[in-house]
């Protein structure tokens, strides 16, 4: 017997199976999926089996597997599959994909017996989708095991987590599995309350990062062995073996949580929109906002979209207004200049003395994150390191605050422009923690609460009058819905150099408004002409999402097309591009310097070489040959012992 087996070497000239004779002490044992150790280049390395044949095109005599590590089938065919179509996609290879979807291997989970699986649950309750069109169809769909497709914008103050669990109740119902994917921890808290409630026991299984090794490995022997038919996680479950798919959902696509930092880079999104097309099962993209990639998938017909009529939609949304309009020029001429003009202080007023709390969103942590000279504005730099100066949210001795490099974290107590030799500094960005000071002031007796980094997340508030300061993301739910939402520094969000900018700001508003009662007010700091801010004005996402993929189609940007970032020293990039044969209609874009990374120039960082980026851009329908082609140079790299390595990541976030 031979065992085809894919070996844990991660060079890029070695992305295939090796074939391996199967001794006759472990025919009885050796089977697809599970985890063998083999004898490569002379060392023993981990694989795993991707199936067993008669016969092989090796033309001389095969090793035989060295040891049998379990019989445990944990690599099904389909995550196989998957895991191989995702390598070729991102121009990587199958040991790292493979790498993000297997977790490490523990004894004891696997010497516990197979649970039985729940019998399935009845329809859920179409009500909950009531409020959509095409909600109802959509579940019928799902439980009927039809590829159904849809992006859904969901309404203000919407209870997504439950409406979440009704899509997995109803694939359960149908005798189908279930696999919902979401940014963080706290939103799959809120997701596995709601499967709870609604699911049968021991039909779901919670992938958290988080988790201990055993009980991580434990959830997910209980999904390769189909006991429990609903996966719940963050991106790390994006490959979880779910017997008999169904549908595959994923919440707030455009957080950017859901791009993998490890090769191959993968994006949670891409991966489940892939893996819906070769299950042939539905697929649900969801979130408060949407993306350009989402509303690429509704304009070329792949998906339909599952959103509320006008009517309904001004009944669950509340007021937004910006400081920034007319009406609130003629009455307070200083509304556009002010960070908390009198309208924000109105409506806050207003929420708390209806025993409300108000939320409040700042875009930075921290105390006084950005400094600049007072008399010329320039940003204050290290003199040791280049860094930048901030003000942390820990009081110095005595309780004073005082300036200190964000890299090297050296006390910059003597500083003097290089520009102007001005002595004194001004806070240039205001984080959360100097905002809840200011707001503790100006509020004198109410409570004010913070959730972000550095004062901790949290899930949840309790009821009555408030001020909750935030970060992006961090937003606390209240219970009842808050009473108002403060939106604040849109600058700070909008003015990036970021080609996601208005995409990026329109979605975490759109996440922290959600939170607020219909009836409730949003006031967000900004100038109401500015595109985005209409958008939210109007609460139309999928407009803007609409208007930011015709402008990306004009300048030839993701997702209208596919771009390869390349990043190393110029002599390898020099050496990596000759060797490259690009498809017809590539456009190389470059050389410029690397991204800075956090702490570069640091004292302890390292050296920072001259490294360099190019950017290689192909048109859509071209992106399968540009990723064989990336493929094909690392593969001869690697053959060839490179030096070097060059970063090759496919459709990267930050284009900045």
């Amino acid at each position: 017997m031979i065992a085809r087996v894919v070996v844990d070497v991660p060079l890029a000239h070695l992305d295939r199976p090796f074939d391996y004779a199967v001794p006759d002490e472990l025919v009885a044992d050796v089977r697809a999926g599970c985890r063998v150790r083999v004898r490569f280049a002379g060392k023993l390395v981990d694989g795993f089996v991707l199936e067993l044949a008669d016969t092989t095109e090796h033309t001389g005599k095969l090793a035989p597997l060295a040891k049998l590590v379990s019989g445990e089938q944990v690599l099904t065919p389909e995550v196989a599959a998957l895991a191989r179509s995702v390598a070729d996609r991102y121009a990587g290879s199958m040991t790292d994909v493979l790498r993000l979807a297997l977790p490490p291997r523990r004894a004891a989970p696997e010497k516990r017996p197979v649970a039985d699986r729940p019998a399935p649950p009845p329809a859920p309750d179409p009500a909950g989708f009531g409020r959509y069109p095409t909600g109802a169809a959509l579940l019928t769909a799902v439980a009927e095991g039809r590829p159904a497709r849809a992006v859904w914008t969901a309404l203000p103050a919407e209870d997504w987590p439950t409406r979440l669990a009704e899509l997995a109740q109803a694939a359960l119902s149908g005798g189908r599995g279930a696999l919902l994917v979401v940014p963080d921890g706290k939103d799959l808290d809120r997701l596995a309350a709601a499967a709870e409630r609604l699911l049968p026991p021991g039909s779901v299984a919670v992938l958290r990062a988080d988790s201990a090794p055993d009980t991580r490995y434990a959830r997910f022997l209980s999904a390769s062995r189909g006991s429990a038919q609903v996966v719940l996680g963050t991106r790390g479950a994006v490959l979880a073996p779910v017997r008999d798919l169904g549908l595959v959902v994923i919440w707030d696509d455009g957080d950017d949580l859901h791009a993998e930092p490890r090769a191959p880079y993968p994006h949670a999104r891409d991966v489940l929109v892939h893996r819906a097309h070769l299950a042939s099962c539905a697929a649900v993209v969801a979130g408060t906002a949407r993306t350009a990639e989402a509303a690429l998938l509704v304009e070329s017909g792949w998906a339909h979209e599952l959103v509320a009529d006008r009517a309904t939609l001004r009944a669950a949304a509340p007021r937004v207004q910006a400081v920034g309009d007319e009406f609130e020029q003629a009455r307070d001429p200083a509304a556009r200049s002010a960070r908390l003009p009198s309208l924000a202080f109105r409506v806050a007023r207003e929420a708390l003395a209806a025993g409300t709390p108000v939320l409040v969103q700042v875009p930075r942590a921290g105390y006084a994150p950005g400094l600049s000279c007072e008399r010329c504005r320039a940003p204050a730099r290290c003199t040791h390191c280049a860094g930048p100066l901030g003000v942390s949210a820990t009081s110095g001795a005595g309780g004073s605050r005082v300036a200190a490099c964000r890299w090297c974290a050296r006390p910059a107590a003597g500083f003097c422009c290089p520009h102007c030799s001005g002595t004194r500094l001004r806070a240039s960005v205001v984080g959360s923690a100097r905002t809840a000071e200011e707001l503790g002031r100006a509020f004198a007796g109410v409570v004010v609460r913070m959730s972000g980094r550095g004062s901790g997340v949290l899930a949840t508030v309790p009821p009555g009058p408030a001020l909750v300061v935030a970060t992006p993301g961090a937003e606390p739910v209240a219970e009842g819905g808050y009473g108002a939402a403060l939106l604040l520094d849109a600058w700070a969000l909008l003015g990036r150099a970021d080609l996601r900018a208005g995409e990026e700001t329109m979605r975490r508003w759109a996440n922290a408004a959600s939170l607020v009662r219909s009836g409730g007010q949003v006031v967000v700091a900004a100038d109401a002409g500015h595109p985005v801010v209409q958008a939210l004005v109007r609460w139309d996402p999928a407009g803007l999402a609409a208007r930011e993929l015709a402008d990306r189609r004009e300048l030839g940007f993701p997702p209208v097309t596919r771009i390869a970032a390349l990043s190393a020293s110029p002599a390898a990039l020099a050496d990596f591009l000759g060797a490259l044969r690009l498809p017809e209609g590539a456009d190389v874009l470059g050389p410029v310097p690397e991204p800075p990374r956090p702490g570069a120039g640091a004292p302890g960082a390292g050296p920072d070489d001259e490294r360099e980026r190019y950017l290689v851009r192909v048109p859509r329908t071209q992106g399968a040959a540009l990723a064989r082609a990336l493929h094909d140079v690392q593969g001869v790299r690697s053959a060839r012992k490179a030096n070097e390595h060059v970063r090759v990541e496919l459709d990267p976030l930050d284009l900045a």
